[in-house]
């Protein structure tokens, strides 16, 4: 009986050039963007893959990160690693946007569905994120909500709730914790007192 563990046949040769591919890509990575990859962000082109969901012009997303159902992302918006994008309920993301490593947005939860055995459907209901957000890494948005254009949202928050334009919010659940003001093509942030 022949050794499980042992390539067969062409598998050693096809072995050898994806490692001498992933050699290659890897250092190509390194000289261009100062980084080092996974191996299938090495390979698959994040903007091609935009493309093909139907993305603005510009708008990249990476392979490790989930999109299914009705979503729609603006031009020039990025979609970090590890990312959950569900448009079951509808899902809107708005143009010059950063959607941080690791964020999840929800259009449905299975609450009803769960509690009942089943006799519940699922609830759905869309999300929509304005121009020129940043949602930081690690963030959960849940269905429902309506972030404004020109927010911010901490790292680690729970976003439960509308956040108006132009606001800086954080925690778990998120609150409003300060404004944003663009002037002169820059952005400031001010934090409310206390």
């Amino acid at each position: 009986m022949a050794d499980s563990s042992e390539p067969h046949g062409n598998e050693a040769g096809l072995r050898a050039d994806l490692e001498t591919l992933y050699l290659h890509l890897r250092q190509t990575a390194e000289a261009e963007w100062d980084r080092d990859l996974p191996f299938s962000e090495l390979l698959f082109d994040r903007w091609e893959r935009a493309r093909t969901l139907g993305f603005g012009d510009g708008a990249s997303v990476y392979h490790a990160s989930y999109v299914y159902g009705d979503v729609t992302v603006g031009p020039r918006t990025w979609v970090g690693p590890y990312t959950l994008l569900d448009g079951s309920g509808g899902l809107t993301i708005g143009e010059n946007c950063s959607i941080s490593a690791g964020v999840h947005i929800y259009t449905h939860d299975t609450v009803q569905w769960a509690l009942t055995n089943g006799a519940a459907e699922a609830d759905r209901s869309p999300v929509r994120i304005g121009d020129c957000c940043f949602i930081g890494a690690q963030s959960v948005i849940v269905r429902g909500v309506t972030i404004g254009d020109h927010s911010v949202v901490g790292a680690g928050s729970f976003v439960d709730k509308d956040i108006p334009p132009y606001s800086v919010a954080a925690g778990s659940p998120s609150r409003v914790i300060g404004r944003v003001t663009v002037k002169d093509g820059r952005a400031t942030l001010t934090f409310d007192a206390g």
